[in-house]
């Protein structure tokens, strides 16, 4: 495989899902959503220290939500947040929801990273960029880099904003044994992005002459990591199957996601994360589901889309100041 080549697939392979974004022109930020008409039974799993997040205690197993209908990845940190009111109001126009009595509620999730330290923070996905991201909504070649959730997405920045590079979007998928498993992915994560297949250093922080310096091994060198407050970065996602699944299985898959995650980001689930990974299942799949193995792929489906969200970035030249991309091919030190 090229060392820049894109994995192959798209969570959109999996049947009843559709994705949409809406990319900000103004400063780099935007919002993606995953929608699910007929609805999906929904696990999610936390691991950052600093989440920002909307409507997830209804996914715990033992709560009575069974179903969600779409869920928004978004910049803009909490405001961010906002846009699900937009992705609602889109799904009720389009009579999706749960229905309680007369009333049609649609069960929209959400989750956020911190993209507001790039040019005026008061431009943030709100209502409105939420409602567009549904009409832009489909199945078919879905944009990866730096487009919607992932407009304003950097890496590295483990040793200064400053120094780090872009993040992104992506997405993957794989079917094994009749059963498809998607992962769409927005990393904006404080550490470095590895290839977990050739343990190449993709994207991440750079030192003073403009190579990739491997912060895991600098931190262990006894290099000291720059103060960042909380909360300025984050990994989010979402892995979707049509498998058919429990609520309870539907959060294992959750979790299993955040292997991909440690395989493919060093460092990864810190304090100054809010990492989140959302597990939807249409059950369109009539195979047996054999939770181990689903697991195994979904680890990998979200590795691969983390890889690909850093591989199909561009870099970003704001107030004055670049950032390089992958596509940039920096040197690293080893």
């Amino acid at each position: 495989m090229n060392s820049l080549a894109l994995w192959s697939g798209s969570i959109t392979d999996v049947v009843g899902i559709t994705v949409g974004h809406e990319t900000y022109s103004k400063r780099p930020t935007g919002c993606s959503v995953v929608i699910a008409r007929e609805g999906a039974v929904t696990g999610i799993d936390v691991r950052g220290a600093a989440p920002g997040t909307r409507e997830t205690d209804l996914l715990s197993p033992e709560n009575m939500v069974q179903e969600v209908h779409a869920i928004l990845l978004s910049g803009g940190s909490a405001w961010g947040l906002d846009a699900a009111s937009g992705v609602m109001r889109w799904l009720e126009e389009e009579n999706i929801g749960l229905k309680v009595g007369s009333v049609m509620v649609p069960i929209v999730p959400a989750a956020v990273l911190f993209d507001l330290n790039l040019g005026d923070a008061s431009i943030r996905p709100d209502f409105q960029a939420g409602y567009r991201a549904c009409q832009n909504s489909n199945t078919n070649g879905l944009d990866q880099g730096n487009v919607g959730a992932g407009a304003g997405a950097m890496v590295g920045k483990i040793f200064g904003f400053q120094n780090s590079m872009r993040g992104g979007i992506g997405t993957a998928s794989m079917k094994v044994n009749g059963i498809t498993v998607g992962a769409l992915v927005a990393c904006n994560a404080m550490g470095d992005v590895i290839d977990p297949m050739t343990g190449q250093l993709i994207a991440g922080s750079r030192n003073s002459k403009n190579e990739m310096r491997h912060s895991h091994k600098s931190i262990l060198e006894g290099e000291k990591p720059t103060s960042l407050l909380a909360g300025t970065n984050t990994t989010i996602g979402v892995i979707a199957t049509d498998a058919k699944l429990t609520k309870v299985q539907a959060q294992r898959l959750a979790q299993a996601g955040h292997d991909g995650l440690a395989r493919s980001i060093y460092p990864v689930h810190t304090q100054l994360d809010g990492d989140t990974l959302f597990a939807m299942s249409t059950g369109r799949s009539p195979e047996r589901v054999d939770l181990i193995a689903l697991a195994t792929v979904a680890a990998e489906v979200t590795a691969r889309a983390v890889i690909n969200a850093v591989k199909a970035a561009s870099p970003l030249e704001f107030e004055g100041q670049y950032w390089p991309c992958a596509r940039d091919r920096l040197t690293s030190r080893l």
